[in-house]
């Protein structure tokens, strides 16, 4: 059987960039959670529907963490 996929994917975000976003949800944490083209970002101290600048501090395979500005 062969794979379809390349292995594991990378991010479309590196740390340290900033983006306009709004906050679509909130995690089980409490932490509002943002997409940014599809990947999963968590940025803390926020709410759903605010719209906020973020800068990425923390990139993971899966999803990010970042910070309002």
């Amino acid at each position: 059987m062969f794979r379809t996929d390349d292995g594991p994917k990378t991010a479309p975000i590196q740390e340290g960039e900033e983006y306009e976003v709004k906050i679509e949800d909130v995690g089980k944490e409490g932490d509002g959670i943002t997409r940014i083209e599809g990947f999963v970002v968590f940025v803390p101290d926020t709410k759903v529907g605010d719209e906020v600048k973020v800068r990425i501090t923390s990139v993971r395979r899966r999803f990010a963490f970042g910070e309002k500005v």
